[in-house]
């Protein structure tokens, strides 16, 4: 969490908080770091991360301008989020993946993983400001547009969600 005036807020350096897969099957499980701005899962030999018994490009992972990672399911599998339901993400079978997310994609099992303080999915103050109590609103998320490199971001420069 960065510390503001008047409290805590979620909105970290573009891409900070190690943000990273928990990749697992029946033989075993490994870390993939999402460290490009796609991920192509699949098959398909050009991938990003290539796995055995999934379809040529299964799933992709796009780090998107809000610094969100959005998963696109392309084959049969299951995810967290309802694709049908209101706030999603156009197009079918995405969501905003936030920590603790999963998804499946032939007999592999993806946990998605990034340091709370860089998760903008988290409350105001995070854990530590008491999930399910009443909070005061974060401020606006800073417009990572601005600067790609992952630095420190230009103060005051905010964008409207909504």
């Amino acid at each position: 969490m960065t510390e503001k005036a008047g409290g805590t807020e979620t909105h970290a350096a573009w891409g900070a908080g190690n943000p990273h897969l928990i990749v697992s099957s029946e033989d075993g499980r490994f870390t993939f770091s999402l460290e490009q701005r796609e991920v192509a899962i699949g098959s398909a030999a050009g991938n990003a991360l290539t796995l055995p018994d999934t379809d040529a490009v299964h799933a992709t992972i796009v780090h998107d301008d809000r610094d969100e990672y959005v998963l696109t399911l392309h084959g049969e599998g299951e995810m967290n989020a309802n694709p049908d339901a209101d706030g999603t993400h156009e197009g079918d079978r995405s969501e905003t993946l936030r920590t603790g997310a999963s998804f499946t994609a032939g007999p592999w099992r993806f946990v998605f993983q990034r340091e709370e303080f860089a998760d903008h999915g988290r409350p105001f103050g995070g854990r530590q400001g008491g999930e399910y109590s009443d909070q005061p609103p974060q401020p606006r998320r800073p417009d990572y547009t601005q600067d790609r490199s992952g630095s420190e971001r230009p103060t005051g420069v905010e964008i409207d969600e909504h």
